[in-house]
C-alpha cells in the first residue's frame, strides 16, 4: 500500500512538473510572438491609432476614424452614422479638444504651412487639414477614405504630425473657396486624435 501511495505522489509531482514547464514553454512562446510582431511592425514601420467620434452641436453622428501609417504614406478610414443624406465636409482641425458642445474647441483647420484653404492638392493651396467633402446614404451611413504621404502619427515633423489635432464632419458641404475654412456649417461629430 505504501508503495501505491509512493507511486501516486511521484505521478502527480510529474505531473505538476510537467504543467510548470508547460506553462513555462507557453508564455516564452507568447513573448517570443509578441516580440515578432513588434519587430515587423517597426520593419515595416506600421503605426495605427483608432478613435471614436463624439456628436456635437445636437447632431446624432457618431463613428470610428482610423489612422494607420506604413512606411511614409498614412491612410484614414472613418464610418460614419446618423448624418442627414447627402454630401458633408471633413476636415483636420488644430486642436485635439472636443470638449465644447459645439465643436469649436478645436480652433480652425490644421494649416502648419500657412496655405490658403482649398481642395486637397490645389496649386493656389490648401490646408494639410483639407480632406475635403464625402457623401452620406439614405441611411445616414458614410465611409471616407483617404490617404497621403503628407501626413505622420508621431513623427518630429510639426509640419506633417496629425497626433494632437481633431478629425471634425461638418453638416455642410465645403466650397473649396470661402476663407479661412470652406464654410461648410456646423460641427457636427468630433474625436481627438491623441495617441
Amino acid at each position: 500500500m505504501k508503495n501505491i501511495k509512493l507511486a501516486i505522489l511521484a505521478i502527480v509531482l510529474i505531473t505538476g512538473y510537467n504543467c510548470k514547464e508547460a506553462k513555462k514553454e507557453a508564455e516564452k512562446a507568447t513573448d517570443e510572438m509578441e516580440e515578432t510582431v513588434e519587430e515587423m511592425n517597426e520593419e515595416m514601420n506600421v503605426n495605427s491609432l483608432q478613435f471614436s467620434m463624439e456628436p456635437k452641436s445636437d447632431s446624432t453622428v457618431k463613428g470610428v476614424v482610423n489612422f494607420t501609417q506604413e512606411g511614409e504614406m498614412v491612410k484614414m478610414t472613418a464610418e460614419l452614422s446618423g448624418l442627414s443624406e447627402g454630401e458633408h465636409a471633413i476636415h483636420i482641425h488644430e486642436k485635439a479638444d472636443c470638449s465644447s458642445a459645439d465643436g469649436t474647441s478645436t480652433g480652425g483647420h490644421w494649416n502648419p504651412t500657412s496655405q490658403p484653404h482649398g481642395k486637397w492638392g490645389a496649386e493656389e493651396g490648401y490646408h494639410r487639414g483639407d480632406i475635403g467633402n464625402f457623401t452620406a446614404g439614405a441611411d445616414g451611413n458614410a465611409t471616407v477614405e483617404f490617404s497621403t504621404d503628407q501626413w505622420c502619427l508621431g513623427c518630429d515633423d510639426n509640419s506633417k504630425n496629425i497626433v494632437g489635432k481633431a478629425v471634425i464632419v461638418h453638416q455642410g458641404v465645403d466650397d473649396f473657396t470661402s476663407q479661412p475654412s470652406g464654410a461648410a456649417g456646423a460641427r457636427v461629430s468630433c474625436t481627438g486624435i491623441i495617441q
